[in-house]
């Protein structure tokens, strides 16, 4: 790639350390807040010295304000740096361990100009995609918290109503449901069992015999504790608990039919949509996961590197050892982690390869991540291809190649 500045950057919160290195060996380095005034009015100062040509910027970040505001300017290339990458290439020049942000800097603007063809330069997704990829990646949060909150709201009511999650812990629904109306076992014993008749059955099916017989374990419950205090606070922390459980509910309903409207417009919906299991809320994630880019990735390993799927043989010596790569996205990981494991029930040669792996020895999660990683490759495959996923082809392919998965399901 012709260039005639490669620029690296520090970034911060408040502020943005650069280090630039012109084609001809000039060089300048400075600072610039991260307010967009300043941003933007670095990047036009830029293009005043340099009128003509590409710009290659590297930085730490693969997305957040920064790369969001330089993108909208087509002659600036960016080039992300993996943070680990930039740490390693500082600890060999730099064995003290020093640490400066002007130096960074300098660093990564070295490491850019010197290794750019094999760095991987950022290109957008189009805009349906990276819409959806913010939708997706959030909703998740939100159901990470709605989790951490719900299991916060069990761990409160162990320390003084442990009767109720006897009663309805295994629905979180109608859990939260009854002590946000009765959150102590003394106002639960005074309120009429119609009231709580009808609150059961607003969340549940349970059978007439079962509520009759909770009603009754309600009217004889004895108190785990009696001690006015711990009882009036931790009974505020379980009703302010389900009130955000709720909000958080609300919000991924929110999310959902967000996603639902960006997903109906998508290119690749049919693409995804006609992979076994993936349903409304995976098909989206891998859709964003490979993105609308379909030079980004040559090959599956690309993809099952990146991913986690693959393992890290590890060969020194005499000495080889074999395990799972742990540096990874975390939520590229869990999406084709949770896409194998939907998958099972709804295919086939899925299911067989599942249980041919258990036979073998793996574990649960050993198990799901081979699957995995054999999923990734059929999905490399459709996307590149742009063609829909068909199960009579793949199955074809696999008695062709004289698959124990082909055997398996032929016995």
């Amino acid at each position: 790639m012709e260039w005639v500045a490669c620029v690296g950057i520090d970034w911060a919160d408040q502020k943005h350390d650069y280090a630039l290195r012109g084609r001809e060996g000039e060089r300048r380095c400075g600072t610039f807040s991260s307010s967009p005034e300043d941003v933007h009015g670095w990047v036009e100062g830029l293009r005043v010295q340099y009128p003509v040509g590409t710009i290659v910027v590297a930085m730490e970040q693969s997305r957040g304000s920064l790369l969001y505001a330089l993108s909208i300017y087509d002659f600036l290339v960016l080039v992300p740096i993996n943070p680990r990458a930039a740490s390693s290439y500082r600890d060999s020049l730099h064995l003290s361990g020093a640490k400066d942000d002007p130096v960074d800097a300098g660093l990564i603007c070295d490491f850019a100009a010197t290794h750019l063809e094999k760095l991987r330069v950022w290109r957008a997704d189009d805009a349906a995609t990276r819409k959806l990829r913010l939708l997706v990646e959030y909703r998740r949060t939100l159901v990470e918290q709605r989790t951490s909150f719900k299991q916060a709201l069990i761990a409160i009511l162990k320390q003084y109503f442990p009767q109720a999650l006897t009663w309805f812990g295994n629905n979180s629904a109608l859990l939260g449901a009854f002590v946000a109306v009765w959150p102590t076992l003394e106002r639960a014993q005074q309120a009429r069992a119609d009231r709580i008749r009808t609150v059961i059955r607003s969340c549940s099916r349970m059978s007439a015999e079962r509520v009759a017989s909770t009603l009754a374990a309600i009217r004889v419950a004895r108190p785990l504790t009696t001690d006015a205090a711990i009882i009036a606070a931790l009974a505020l922390r379980v009703e302010s608990t389900v009130a955000i459980v709720r909000q958080l509910d609300e919000q991924i309903e929110r999310h959902d039919r967000a996603i639902d409207d960006a997903w109906a417009a998508h290119a690749d919906r049919e693409l995804f949509a006609s992979f076994p299991g993936a349903g409304p809320i995976l098909a989206p994630r891998l859709a964003a996961a490979f993105g609308s880019d379909r030079s980004r990735f040559t090959a599956a390993d690309e993809m099952q590197n990146y991913s986690g799927t693959s393992p890290v043989t590890v060969r020194s010596g005499k000495r080889c050892s074999v395990h799972a790569r742990w540096q990874r996205p975390t939520f590229l990981h869990q999406t084709f982690h949770e896409f194998a494991e939907a998958s099972i029930p709804h295919c086939s040669w899925a299911r067989a390869f599942y249980q041919h792996q258990r036979e073998r020895g793996a574990g649960h999660r050993m198990a799901i991540r081979a699957l995995a990683f054999r999923w990734i490759r059929v999905l490399y495959a459709c996307w590149k291809e742009n063609t829909p996923y068909v199960d009579a082809r793949y199955l074809d392919a696999l008695k062709r190649r004289g698959s124990p998965v082909a055997a398996r399901l032929a016995a």
